[in-house]
C-alpha cells in the first residue's frame, strides 16, 4: 500500500477514537473505567496478534515496553474516556491535540531547544485559541472535561517522547498495553459501584482498542517510515477537523462559531510553529553539510597546490 492511502487510515482512525468515545460515553452506553478496560485489551490482544505474526521465533531480545510507558499509557486512556462523558467530539480532539503538542514542545524546551521569533509566535496564537475555546461562556464546552482531556493529552505527549528511538515501536506498543493491565484491574476495582456495560457500550470500546487504537498504531508508524517529520507533523493537523466532521455525521453535533475560531487559532498557530521549526532545521543541516563540501574543497585545492 502506498503512503497516501495508509496516512489516511491512520488519520481516521484517531479521529475515529474520538468518535467512538463520544458515542460510547456521551450516551451512557458503558462506564468510563470499563470503556478503558475493554479499549486496552482488545487492543493489546490485536497487537499481540500482530507482533506474533510479523515477528520470527527467537527474534525478539527482551521486552521492549516499560512500566512507565505503560503508566502513561493508562492515564492517558482513563482520562481520555471520562472526558468524552461531557465533551463532544471535535472539541474533545482539538483539545487533546493541543495538548500533545504543548507537552512535545515543553520537553524541547527543557532539553535546551530555543524556538525562533515565528515559532513563539504560532504558539502564542494557539495557546489564545485554546483559552477562548474553554473560557467560560453559554458555549464553553465543560471545565472538568476540559482539563481531564488536557491531562490526556499530556500524559499522550509525555508516552510518546518516552518512545522515541524505539527500534520495533509495535513490539513497544504491544508490550506497553499489556503493562497497562495491573492498572486498568485496579481501576475496575475502584469504580466497581459504577461499573455499567451495554451490548452498544461493549461494541464502541471493542472497536476502539481493536481498529482504531491497535490496527490505527500499526498503519500509523508504516506511514511514517514513508513521511518526513514535517509532513507526519502537518498531517496530524487534521485529526481534530475529521473528529468534529465525524461528531456531525455520526452524533448530530453542531458545530459553533467558538469551535470553528479556536480550531483556526490552535491548528493554524501549532502549523506555523511546526512548520518554522522543521525549516530552520532543514536549512540548518544543509548549511552545514554546504560548509563541509567547501571545506573539502578547499583542503583538496591545497593538497593539488603543494604537490606541483
Amino acid at each position: 500500500m502506498t503512503t497516501l492511502p495508509l496516512t489516511v487510515l491512520a488519520l481516521l482512525a484517531f479521529a475515529g477514537n474520538s468518535v467512538l468515545g463520544r458515542l460510547a460515553l456521551g450516551e451512557a452506553a458503558i462506564d468510563p473505567a470499563s470503556y478503558t478496560a475493554v479499549r486496552l485489551a482488545s487492543g493489546a490482544l490485536t497487537l499481540w496478534v500482530i507482533t506474533t505474526a510479523i515477528v520470527r521465533r527467537g527474534s525478539r531480545a527482551g521486552s521492549a515496553g516499560s512500566w512507565m510507558a505503560g503508566a502513561l499509557l493508562f492515564l492517558y486512556a482513563i482520562s481520555f474516556s471520562f472526558a468524552y462523558v461531557s465533551l463532544n467530539a471535535g472539541t474533545g480532539a482539538l483539545i487533546l491535540f493541543a495538548a500533545v503538542q504543548f507537552t512535545m514542545i515543553a520537553a524541547g524546551l527543557r532539553s535546551g531547544e530555543r524556538p525562533l521569533s515565528v515559532e513563539w509566535f504560532g504558539l502564542a496564537i494557539a495557546m489564545a485559541g485554546l483559552v477562548y475555546l474553554v473560557f467560560p461562556g453559554l458555549a464553553a464546552p465543560s471545565l472538568g472535561g476540559s482539563m481531564l482531556m488536557a491531562g490526556a493529552g499530556i500524559a499522550w505527549g509525555a508516552y510518546s517522547l518516552l518512545g522515541r528511538g524505539v527500534g520495533s515501536p509495535i513490539e513497544a506498543t504491544a508490550d506497553n498495553f499489556l503493562r497497562t493491565v495491573p492498572f486498568v484491574l485496579a481501576g475496575a476495582l475502584l469504580q466497581w459501584p459504577s461499573l455499567s456495560v451495554s451490548p452498544m457500550g461493549l461494541l464502541w470500546a471493542g472497536l476502539s482498542g481493536t481498529i482504531t487504537s491497535g490496527l490505527g498504531y500499526v498503519i500509523w508508524y508504516a506511514a511514517l517510515m514513508r513521511l518526513t517529520a514535517t509532513r507526519a507533523a502537518i498531517v496530524q493537523l487534521s485529526v481534530p477537523v475529521i473528529a468534529a466532521l465525524g461528531g456531525v455525521a455520526f452524533l448530530s453535533e453542531e458545530i459553533t462559531w467558538r469551535l470553528l475560531i479556536s480550531s483556526a487559532a490552535i491548528l493554524g498557530g501549532i502549523g506555523l510553529s511546526v512548520s518554522a521549526h522543521m525549516g530552520a532545521k532543514i536549512f540548518a543541516r544543509n548549511r552545514k553539510t554546504i560548509f563541509h563540501s567547501s571545506r573539502g574543497s578547499g583542503t583538496a585545492k591545497t593538497d593539488s597546490l603543494g604537490g606541483r
